[in-house]
């Protein structure tokens, strides 16, 4: 799967939360300023030769629609992150944040209670 820019990221997470939109309806849930329409316009193009969205035909506009599931993206992302910051170690990322963003201790309880979940 290929990386996002950031432009193309803040559109796939408009798809995502409309499912289905035309290029109009994105550019409402855009935070301010608001790009132009023909610049969002060419952003779903680039993300539809990408393979993460598609379109139907509806009149003579287009509605546009995730086959990329915001999930999988993340988990891939998420993945090169660790990969490329803390050589492919979750413990590695999870000690960095502890040491560096204050992450209180019932955060990390109810993590390792997940964990233990899965286990």
């Amino acid at each position: 799967m290929k990386q996002l820019t950031k432009a193309e990221e803040e559109i796939m997470q408009a798809l995502w939360q409309l499912k289905k939109a035309n290029v109009k309806s994105v550019i409402e849930i855009l935070p301010e300023p608001k790009p132009a329409y023909n610049t969002v316009s060419t952003i779903v193009r680039i993300l539809e030769s990408k393979g993460f969205v598609d379109y139907e035909k509806q009149g003579k506009g287009h509605i546009y629609f995730p086959i990329v599931h915001k999930a999988s993206y993340s988990n891939q992302s998420i993945n090169k992150i660790v990969d490329n910051y803390f050589q492919g170690s979750f413990k590695s990322m999870v000690s960095f944040f502890v040491q560096k963003n204050d992450i209180d201790v019932k955060d990390i309880e109810t993590l390792l209670n997940e964990i233990n979940k899965k286990n």
